[in-house]
């Protein structure tokens, strides 16, 4: 069985109710208001069952002009519209604006209500059919088959109904059951005993008993306690169907139509919307930069300027680039429709397409942004997180595409599994999340990287190479360190660069041991074979060379282990200082005692290099302290 949404269009007074009464057998006028002035001000929502066993819930919608919001509020997620014109006045100024905005909503399925038709003849029958006819070329209306009934009499519902049959098992496309789902609010209320109840048509994914919610734009969570699907308590609810929905933790004064409710950080909060704007060819409003209108999709209406790119300004019948620029913040995704109305007067003067719900802040005639937005429009979802991708240097994890596209963690998956086979990205995963790469900007950086390294090496040419943490620094300080961590070991698997301890060069570095060297090594090891054990501080030793490239050359010796460092200023030959251990050791064997006196005439030194000598064998554990300072043990 099929869940279908039905919704009506049409004039005030033009009989949608009364025709939703007769398919159905019940009123959808609930306020005493609405029954007294004998027209519908909100939403109603009704149902009934079909011949083929489909369920088609009906949504009333308002046809006064003043209303029109509510009328908007409640198109979002209609598989079919039932256009409504009243035989005895034909098509009306809400007529017009309604098929209007049903073709900007891109509704495709339609069916044309001829009501009322016990109160005219068959003469004037036939020259409003023809009037129908004529208005609705280049509507969404223009191919419906128009029928002729009487909500009153009953004359034509089962010609209507067999229309709807036919229209929804051949014509209407199922909806998306396979991502996040998104249910756009259009009422809230409470009911003593139950707590807050929200409702509306869920547009995509589905939603089960227990689970945890996110209210967008307030961020706050709810738990579902029960869902109710056209009067029937169900365990879960899904894209196309009609729902009233039991929540918890949230009061009704926390929630207002035009609230969706998705998946927790599956989608993300904006102020600015890139769009595709189409301009009605009936209106006669011409828009200039930055001028204030009324924004409508989903169930949210919100006061927004549009900032126009590809134009100075934009009339009936044309359409242009802009970026919507939101008194209020919303969540929308990509490819969501929606109307724009006149600040004042309110009138419908066209509508559109989203094309970014997360855009950066655009200006008007920026080339290259103008490209991008082109891009958006042309492409896929593959082609969308592509951009979205290669706009982030820093790196996106999936979960941040997820979010900020609106698509489920699958779909993402599949574009990131498509542009990878392409070459065009690169992923590194990590415990919680996958972060993403475009290759372009990997490929940047490589150069970058290689470029750093290549001055670097010229500028020390006796160092083993940059630090790694210098050159997360100066070219990666956003990416996280495991990721950089990760990066870097595909550069060295790439044989691009190599890593010794926690030194970066170029994987063709080698230190070269040219002239200078030789002479720092030649200075360095006679100063302190001739000192023996007392040790001559660096500072103390005179070099033709600057300092820092007798630093570079002294660690590079070091390393090499050819010197040892005592301390910061005490250096002297590893040879020596290993045959001092074996002296200390052996006293060690003998006595499990050794002091610096002792050290001191066993190497025939002062105490001043005895000292520091025992801290050294301290640092290398073979030694510690037993209590006094001059006295050390064994380790």
């Amino acid at each position: 069985m099929k869940n279908i949404i039905i919704g009506t269009a049409g004039h005030i007074d033009h009989g949608k109710t009364a025709l939703i009464k007769a398919l159905t057998g019940k009123e959808t006028d609930r306020w005493e208001e609405e029954k007294r002035r004998g027209i519908t001000i909100d939403l109603g929502f009704t149902y009934f069952d079909l011949p083929s066993g489909d369920r088609a819930g009906i949504i009333d919608v308002p046809g006064h002009e003043k209303f029109i919001n509510n009328m908007l509020a409640g198109v979002i997620g209609m598989d079919l519209v039932m256009l409504v014109v009243a035989a005895d006045e034909g098509v009306m100024p809400q007529t017009r604006e309604h098929v209007d905005i049903m073709t900007q909503l891109g509704i495709e399925k339609t069916i044309v209500v001829l009501n009322k038709c016990d109160l005219v003849d068959d003469e004037w029958k036939d020259l409003v059919k023809e009037e129908i006819k004529e208005e609705l070329k280049g509507s969404a209306f223009e191919n419906a088959n128009i029928v002729e009934v009487s909500a009153i009499t009953g004359e034509g519902i089962d010609d209507l109904i067999k229309e709807i049959v036919h229209m929804t098992k051949d014509e209407v496309v199922p909806k998306d059951i396979n991502t996040i789902s998104r249910l756009p609010i259009d009422r809230c209320f409470s009911i003593s005993g139950f707590g807050t109840i929200i409702t509306g048509t869920l547009i995509s994914g589905s939603i089960k008993k227990d689970d945890e919610l996110e209210l967008y734009p307030t961020n706050k969570r709810a738990k579902i306690r029960s869902i109710q699907v056209h009067g029937k308590d169900v365990k879960e609810c899904f894209a196309g169907q009609r729902s009233a929905i039991n929540i918890s933790n949230l009061r009704k004064d926390e929630i207002k139509r035009g609230y969706v409710l998705a998946p927790p950080n599956s989608l993300e909060n904006t102020m600015m919307l890139d769009v595709k704007l189409n301009i009605l060819e009936s209106s006669n409003r011409i828009l200039q930069n930055r001028c204030r209108l009324h924004f409508f999709s989903g169930t949210s209406e919100v006061l927004c300027r549009a900032v126009l790119l590809d134009v100075k300004e934009v009339g009936p019948g044309e359409s242009c680039y802009a970026q919507l620029r939101l008194e209020e913040k919303v969540a929308f995704k990509r490819g969501d429709k929606f109307i724009v109305r006149f600040y004042s007067p309110l009138e419908t003067i066209g509508g559109g397409v989203i094309l970014d719900a997360n855009p950066t802040k655009k200006t008007p005639f920026n080339e290259e942004q103008l490209e991008e937005i082109k891009r958006k429009e042309e492409g896929s979802h593959t082609d969308i997180i592509e951009l979205l991708i290669k706009k982030h240097p820093e790196m996106i994890t999936i979960k941040e595409i997820s979010k900020l596209t609106g698509l489920s963690l699958e779909e993402v998956n599949e574009s990131i599994d498509e542009l990878k086979d392409n070459n065009l990205i690169y992923t590194y995963e990590m415990k919680k999340d996958v972060y993403t790469y475009h290759s372009s900007e990997e490929m940047r950086l490589k150069r970058e990287t290689l470029d750093l390294l290549k001055t670097f090496h010229k500028e020390n040419p006796y160092k083993f190479g940059m630090g790694k943490s210098l050159l997360k620094t100066k070219l990666y300080p956003k990416i996280k360190q495991n990721v950089f961590d990760q990066i870097i070991y595909k550069f060295i698997c790439e044989n691009e660069i190599k890593k010794y301890k926690e030194y970066l060069s170029l994987s063709n570095f080698e230190i070269n041991e040219d002239n200078t060297f030789q002479s720092v090594k030649k200075v360095l090891t006679n100063t302190y074979k001739k000192a023996m054990y007392d040790f001559v501080r660096l500072s103390e030793i005179n070099f033709v060379q600057e300092e820092n490239t007798v630093r570079d050359i002294l660690n590079i010796l070091i390393d090499k282990e050819i010197i040892v460092k005592i301390n910061d200023e005490m250096y002297t030959l590893k040879s020596l200082m290993d045959d001092a251990e074996k002296i200390v050791v052996k006293k060690l064997q003998e006595d499990n005692l050794i002091t610096i006196s002792e050290l001191r005439d066993a190497l025939n030194t002062s105490r001043k290099s005895a000292k520091p000598m025992l801290e050294y064998f301290d640092n290398k554990k073979i030694t510690r302290k037993n209590g006094t300072e001059s006295e050390r043990v064994g380790y």
